[in-house]
């Protein structure tokens, strides 16, 4: 237990705006590393940010993530969906699925066109967090 709190600080948060037909181009995005595993993806004019704290991630995300345009939008988009839906199900049950790995809702709405960048980094996190904390949130998990 003490393990697990003091290894996972997970904090991942969209806020996304109201205007849903917008297209965010990955080159729209900003992407900053900010301290030694905190990734922070934020588009000031749309109104929306993405903060991934969590020990080790950035290292898994150089190494062992398949690279940039190796899968299509769409296929992260569907999987980040299925994996996001199951999470926000777990958040909302604390007495079967931990409160310390399942802390806060994200708000992934799937008629919000993120663009690549936010998309390739949620679903490499969701990837990350199922393979190191042995969880299995929708389907296949690929192991890297």
């Amino acid at each position: 237990m003490k393990k697990c709190i003091s290894i996972l600080i997970v904090l991942l948060t969209i806020i996304a705006c109201s205007s849903a037909s917008q297209n965010i181009a990955s080159n729209d995005n900003a992407l900053n590393k900010t301290g030694n595993d905190t990734v922070r993806i934020a588009n000031d004019s749309l109104e929306y940010e993405v903060i991934i704290i969590d020990n080790g991630f950035n290292t898994w995300l150089l190494s062992r993530a398949l690279p940039r345009n190796y899968y299509s939008l769409a296929y992260l988009e569907n999987k980040n969906y299925q994996y996001v839906t199951e999470w926000n199900i777990r958040v909302q049950q604390p007495n079967r699925y931990s409160p310390n790995l399942y802390e806060m809702t994200i708000d992934y709405q799937p008629q919000i066109r993120y663009g690549y960048e936010v998309n390739y980094l949620i679903y490499n996190y969701m990837i990350y967090f199922q393979n190191t904390y042995k969880q299995k949130l929708a389907g296949y998990v690929p192991q890297r």
